[in-house]
């Protein structure tokens, strides 16, 4: 009566395992611990963070290297607008100023260049240029003068001395300004020098002699101001003139004086008398002459 429970436990016991057996797959092999997906993950985290440090530094890179190829751009731009052409190896120029540092506004300013050939070939000094620029920004002109046409032929180990001169404008005085001399040459070859004779800051004076017209004008003002007050002065003396009453002065004998009144006649005296309450001069003469018995 036992018998078919034990069968049947029999093959559940035999079914489990080949169950398991068969859900591997043939060929599985022992059982092995399944691979962490942490670590393979990290390992592609590594890889991208060391691929995106390698693209950094390329794009690094490449950044430095149009930024120099920019500066090196301004640099070639800034030579070909100050240094171009420059000046040759095979000359030397010195610049003399006749009255020295000083720069007087509305005033002739002359300074005298030389020029020495000490190379094998001959030059052709073409021009010589002078300028007032901008201090903060030498491309910005403020005054630019007319450019002296010299032609002159300079031979090899020979020197020449050009003379050249300019005024500064009038509102120029007091402030700084770039002055800028250049001397244009040329080699028998056709290449065209430029030298920089003069490159620095200077002051432009006020121009002190003389008189402008503002001294003029207040001298005038002042001259003008000094008549009015004289003017004022005088018409408050008459005033207080005017003011002040005036003083009659009675012309009398004096009691020391001897005056004869007997050649006027006796009815002059008695109109006198009569017209006035005063005492007749005949009165006053007997008077007199009675005290000073």
């Amino acid at each position: 009566m036992f018998r078919p429970p034990s069968l049947l436990l029999l093959l559940l016991l035999v079914a489990g395992p080949l169950t398991l057996l068969l859900q591997r797959g043939p060929g599985s092999g022992p059982l092995v611990a399944a691979d962490d997906p942490t670590e393979d993950e990290e390992g592609i985290d590594d890889s991208v963070v060391e691929d995106e440090d390698d693209e950094a530094e390329i794009e690094e890179d490449d950044t430095t290297d149009i930024m120099e190829d920019e500066k090196e751009e301004e640099e070639e731009e800034e030579d070909s607008t100050f240094g171009e052409p420059k000046a040759s190896p095979s000359a030397d120029t010195v610049i003399l100023f006749v009255r020295g540092d000083d720069f007087p506004a509305n005033n002739i300013v002359k300074f005298l260049v030389g020029f020495t050939n000490k190379g094998n070939e001959e030059f052709v000094v073409e021009s010589l240029d002078a300028s007032f620029r901008y201090p903060q920004d030498y491309q910005f002109y403020i005054q630019n003068f007319t450019a002296l046409q010299l032609n002159t032929l300079v031979p090899s180990q020979r020197q020449a001395t050009f003379e050249y001169s300019f005024i500064p404008a009038e509102p120029m005085g007091g402030r700084p300004f770039g002055l800028v001399i250049n001397l244009n040459y040329k080699d028998a070859n056709g290449n065209i020098f430029r030298d920089a004779v003069f490159n620095q800051t200077v002051t432009i004076t006020e121009r002190e002699d003389g008189l402008d017209g503002e001294t003029i004008f207040l001298y005038m003002f002042l001259t003008g101001l000094g008549l009015l007050v004289v003017v004022g002065i005088h018409q408050l003396l008459e005033s207080r003139k005017r003011r002040r009453p005036s003083s009659k002065v009675e012309m009398g004998t004096s009691t020391h004086n001897n005056v004869d009144m007997s050649w006027i006649p006796q009815e002059t005296l008695n109109q006198i008398n009569k017209t006035s309450p005063r005492r007749s001069p005949r009165k006053r003469a007997k008077r007199t002459v009675g005290s000073d018995e």
